[in-house]
């Protein structure tokens, strides 16, 4: 009986596996694509370049991203095994990259719900028949405020003065902007409340392993795709559409000399 019991103790515990080679690709594809490719990505390109910043990207793509990304696949598969102790298998010396990389993700992680809790707070607004993003008439606007897209936008913009709605509602409803770090204002219970939400649908996505993210990815890893989809169709129908993506493309060689420009892409 003794002999049984620490031959099980000492058998390793088996691994779980995704159900379907779909889930796993689904899996893969959904971190490929999220928030950051909406807000992030556009802005980096318009700001370092425009059409030029994808010269850099792409060689980085394929000198940097690819083979680290066909590295990290194949050795969780060749192991089977978590983050730290793949590299634990490997090579013990080499532990200290999965130690690393786990802190990287926990960080990552922390910043990342909180971006999805101001997600949540833009949703749930969203629902009110009249934007309140749209209009100066809240209780966070300032008598500087002017609504976005008025026939006032133009000139508030050339001469300095003045904040768009928009930018109020982002600044003073959503961020809470104060004067100074030493000023950390009250709890802001809906904001606390979206992250609660944000945390929830996280575990839940998590609670059972690959057995229940398996099927949560199919919902995540398509409905970014989706909604690039939906927004680009809606972008290419607004008015000066074409005029858009010309200035926002339009090449600025210079920025190809500014090494700024190659250290964005430790952090896509």
């Amino acid at each position: 009986m003794g002999v049984g019991q620490n031959q099980s103790k000492d058998k390793p515990v088996e691994r779980e596996t995704w159900d379907s080679k779909m889930e796993y690709l689904l899996a893969v594809a959904g971190h490929l694509v999220g928030l950051g490719n909406v807000w992030r990505f556009p802005y980096l390109c318009y700001k370092n370049g425009g059409g030029v910043f994808l010269i850099p990207y792409v060689v980085f793509l394929f000198t940097c991203g690819i083979p680290i990304f066909f590295m990290e696949t194949t050795l969780g598969q060749f192991t089977s095994q978590g983050g730290i102790t793949c590299w634990r298998k490997l090579c013990p010396l080499f532990q200290g990259i999965g130690y690393g990389s786990q802190v990287v993700i926990l960080y990552s992680g922390i910043y990342y719900i909180i971006i999805l809790a101001w997600s949540f707070l833009y949703l749930f607004s969203s629902f009110n028949s009249k934007l309140p993003w749209a209009t100066c008439q809240n209780y966070w606007n300032t008598e500087s405020c002017f609504e976005h897209g008025t026939n006032h936008t133009a000139g508030m913009h050339l001469d300095g003065g003045g904040s768009s709605s928009v930018v109020e509602f982002w600044e003073r409803r959503i961020l809470g902007l104060s004067v100074g770090i030493d000023r950390i204002g009250n709890v802001r219970w809906d904001l606390a409340l979206c992250l609660l939400l944000a945390w929830i649908v996280c575990y839940f996505c998590v609670w059972q392993g690959v057995k229940s993210t398996g099927k949560v990815v199919y919902f995540t890893a398509t409905f970014p795709y989706l909604m690039l989809v939906v927004l680009l169709v809606r972008g290419l129908t607004l008015p000066g559409a074409k005029e858009g993506v010309i200035f926002y493309l339009y090449p600025d060689v210079s920025k190809l000399a500014d090494p700024e420009v190659c250290h964005l892409f430790f952090y896509l």
